[in-house]
């Protein structure tokens, strides 16, 4: 995989992979989840867009806001016929590199409670549980590791 930094012209393909990796859980929740109807024009502008290709196509991407003490993954999304490659732990790697160049030794990150698959997968990767808040008829799962 190569990895590139996005640009405000990489806007409608971060749109394009977002939703279709997030148009699975459309029937688990009742409604878009909110990558799909996120400003990725202001995104792209305003936080760390790290595009992930497999040869010429774009497989994957991660979202990250950088904040004093900590950096906040925003968003993970991986092309549906490219999952199941470790692609989203590569991402995650990625995300853990990024934080430790920028100084922080913790990394948040918040899904939905209903995506359980998604919650496992980050408890294997060493997240832990901080909290859950009720969100838009749902509950949102805080949680985060130290990189320490």
């Amino acid at each position: 995989m190569t990895m590139r930094r996005a640009t405000a012209q990489d806007v409608p393909a971060i749109l394009a992979l977002t939703c279709a990796a997030y148009a699975k859980w459309i029937p688990v929740i009742g409604r878009k989840p909110k990558p799909m109807v996120a400003d990725y024009a202001t995104a792209v502008s305003e936080h760390f867009i790290d595009l992930f290709y497999t040869g010429a196509t774009l497989a994957a991407l991660i979202e990250t806001i950088p904040a004093s003490d900590h950096l906040l993954i925003e968003n993970i999304a991986v092309a549906p016929e490219q999952q199941g490659k470790g692609y989203g732990r590569q991402l995650m790697g990625h995300g853990e590199k990024l934080a430790l160049s920028l100084g922080v030794k913790e990394i948040r990150l918040y899904t939905n409670q209903l995506f359980r698959e998604n919650v496992r997968f980050y408890l294997r990767l060493g997240y832990r549980l901080d909290r859950e808040e009720p969100f838009s008829g749902g509950v949102v799962v805080y949680m985060k590791k130290s990189l320490c």
